[in-house]
């Protein structure tokens, strides 16, 4: 049985990959510093943080993994003062290569990089035209610079860069997304369509299965984007999640108001108030339509699972199942 070793996999990604490649009948272990929340016999959890360089080195050698996907990451945006704050993403990836490279039975790792390695809304020329405008972006840059330097640690390799994943397990800050959908007090701003690369999270970890098992000269030293192939557009996606929910349908309001509330939230969060939920940053975002040319990636990973409604679907009777949704 074909070992794989995943890091990061208690996150949302790795716990769905996790179960997958065990259903597709590999050995999976897992490298965190949380806990997962299943067992099953095809499945081993270390844990350890990547930071620690000789614990990290150790469990390898021990693993003696045929084939490594590297997901621990810090992810969120919040550090503004000290790119250090990514040091997992940063010196943790540095020790995670070089771990691999003391371990002869790795033949294919897959490292996990971002699409905030450019900006929101920039689409790069070729893999090294960098644009990050946040800290975790410029980690994350570092990442792929380590991973380049290091030669994959000495492997079959490639670079992949998920855009946004939504899904079944999704972040508290998605479930409170579609909480409000449920709710009616979502709206749409403006009437543009506002096309977006997502990704279902059954898709993507799809890709990722396709990436450790496709040819060598497919991927060796590649960098791929991870999304669904067709882009949706945010009115689509919203509407068709208040359709499955039974919800109201949602209301649009005109650009200038909504930019309005976003100055407004913007002063609040001066003031003190971190967690207001709507700032001109965030507008900003959803106002910012990003389409990545997935080509490269369906050449070689083919048709993807989930079609957009069964994806609708199924994330919606996820959430129907939480405690909340009954409130």
């Amino acid at each position: 049985m074909e070992k794989v070793l995943i890091t990061g996999s208690s996150g949302f990604i790795g716990s769905h990959l996790a179960r997958y490649l065990i259903d597709k009948n590999f050995l999976v272990f897992s490298i965190d510093k949380i806990a997962p929340n299943f067992n099953h016999q095809s499945y081993k959890f270390i844990n350890c943080d990547i930071l620690n360089s000789q614990k990290l080195a150790k469990a390898i050698l021990e693993i003696q993994p045929d084939a490594v996907i590297h997901l621990a990451a810090r992810t969120d945006l919040n550090e503004t003062e000290d790119i250090n704050g990514y040091a997992s993403n940063i010196q943790g990836v540095r020790n995670l290569v070089e771990a691999i490279s003391y371990c002869p039975t790795v033949k294919r790792c897959v490292y996990t990089s971002s699409q905030l390695v450019c900006r929101v809304g920039y689409i790069p020329k070729h893999d090294e035209d960098y644009q990050p405008n946040t800290l975790y972006g410029q980690s994350k840059v570092l990442t792929e610079q380590i991973v380049k330097e290091l030669d994959g640690g000495n492997t079959e390799w490639c670079l992949v860069r998920p855009t946004t994943v939504w899904g079944p397990q999704m972040s508290d800050h998605y479930q409170r997304f579609v909480r409000m959908i449920e709710k009616g007090r979502y709206f749409h701003v403006g009437n543009r369509p506002l096309y977006k690369s997502y990704s279902y999270v059954g898709n993507i970890i799809y890709q990722y299965y396709c990436l450790i098992n496709a040819p060598k000269d497919q991927i060796h030293r590649q960098t791929f984007y991870l999304a669904d192939y067709e882009p949706f557009t945010l009115r689509e996606w919203t509407n068709a999640l208040q359709r499955e929910l039974g919800a109201k349908p949602i209301p649009t309001y005109p650009i200038f108001l909504v930019k309005l509330a976003a100055r407004l939230g913007d002063a609040l969060i001066l003031l003190g108030l971190k967690d207001f939920p709507f700032n001109s940053f965030r507008l900003n975002n959803v106002l910012t339509e990003y389409v990545f040319d997935l080509s490269k990636t369906e050449k070689v990973c083919g048709s993807l699972p989930y079609s957009f409604d069964q994806a609708v679907s199924e994330t919606v009777e996820w959430m129907r199942k939480l405690p909340q949704a009954s409130k």
